[in-house]
Parts: structure tokens; C-alpha cells; sequence
């Protein structure tokens, strides 16, 4: 009888230990989320990106970027996405462009000059966590330009049309 107890015993602690590794490993993925940003205009290759594409994408960290605000106090924070570069070569973006027209879900659209998108990213996370889950409502995508005050920056970001 003892040793059946020890073999279940045994049994129990690797389920439990398999159970606890799998939930491990997921816990650094992405969340699932029903999100595309297109990328269109002056581009060879008009795309459209997932949330999840976006996210297996090479990220980019931007460390005590100030975020200048038209309300509020301003703060320092952190943020990680794909840099906008990466996002506008892979569609083929003319050498040529000038600037960006970036547009919101909720219909604000703003022109951002290529000066003003060195560094710029399409952020996924603000500090360590996904911006969906950290600010819902801002989310789940956020361009973020550190070259610029945030009321130039874009959430909730789903097209960006890039202009000769």
C-alpha cells in the first residue's frame, strides 16, 4: 500500500509541475487580440498587419521617453514595439516620403513629419505590460513618437498612409 501512495504521490507533483511549466511559458506571449494596422499610400507593398504579427515582430525599447502632455502632468515612462521603420520598409515605403498620416480607431488622423518619426515606434507595451491590458482604452496599439510632444502620438493606431 505504501508504495502505491508514494506512485500516486509522484504522479501528482510532475501533473502539478507540468501544469506550473506550461503556465510559465505562457505567460510571456502576447495577448490575443482582434487588431489589424494597415499601412497604405505611397508603399510598393500595401499590408495589413495583426496584433499578433506585430508582436512576433522585432521590438524595440524606448526607455524614459518623456511624455509631454496638453492635459495633465507630463511623465516619464518606458514603451516597446516594432519601430515604425521596420513596419514602413516592410511595406516598401518610397525613399522618397515626407511624412505620415496616422489614423485612430475613433477617426483622429494627424500628419507626422519623417523628422518627427526618427525612433518612432508602433508600441505594444508600456513599461512591462501590454498596453490592452494596462490602458484598454488607449489600446491595444500606440504610435509613439519621442521626438514629439504624446498629443502628436496616435492610440488606438490603425492606419498609417505614408505621403510623397
Amino acid at each position: 500500500m505504501k508504495h502505491r501512495s508514494s506512485l500516486r504521490f509522484l504522479g501528482v507533483v510532475v501533473l502539478l509541475g507540468t501544469l506550473l511549466v506550461a503556465g510559465l511559458a505562457g505567460c510571456g506571449g502576447a495577448p490575443k487580440v482582434d487588431w489589424d494596422l494597415t499601412v497604405s499610400g505611397a508603399v510598393d507593398n500595401p499590408l495589413t498587419l495583426a496584433y499578433g504579427d506585430l508582436a512576433k515582430m522585432d521590438q524595440m525599447d524606448l526607455s524614459d521617453i518623456l511624455m509631454e502632455k496638453s492635459l495633465g502632468e507630463d511623465e516619464v515612462g518606458s514603451w516597446s514595439g516594432v519601430a515604425v521603420d521596420q513596419v514602413l520598409e516592410q511595406a516598401g515605403a518610397s525613399s522618397g516620403y515626407v511624412s505620415v498620416t496616422a489614423l485612430a480607431a475613433d477617426g483622429y488622423a494627424i500628419e507626422v513629419s519623417r523628422d518627427e518619426l526618427q525612433g518612432a515606434i508602433v508600441a505594444l507595451k508600456k513599461g512591462d505590460e501590454w498596453i490592452t491590458e494596462a490602458e484598454p482604452d488607449k489600446g491595444p496599439i500606440r504610435m509613439v513618437c519621442p521626438q514629439t510632444p504624446a498629443n502628436r502620438w496616435v492610440f488606438q493606431l490603425q492606419e498609417i498612409q505614408v505621403n510623397e
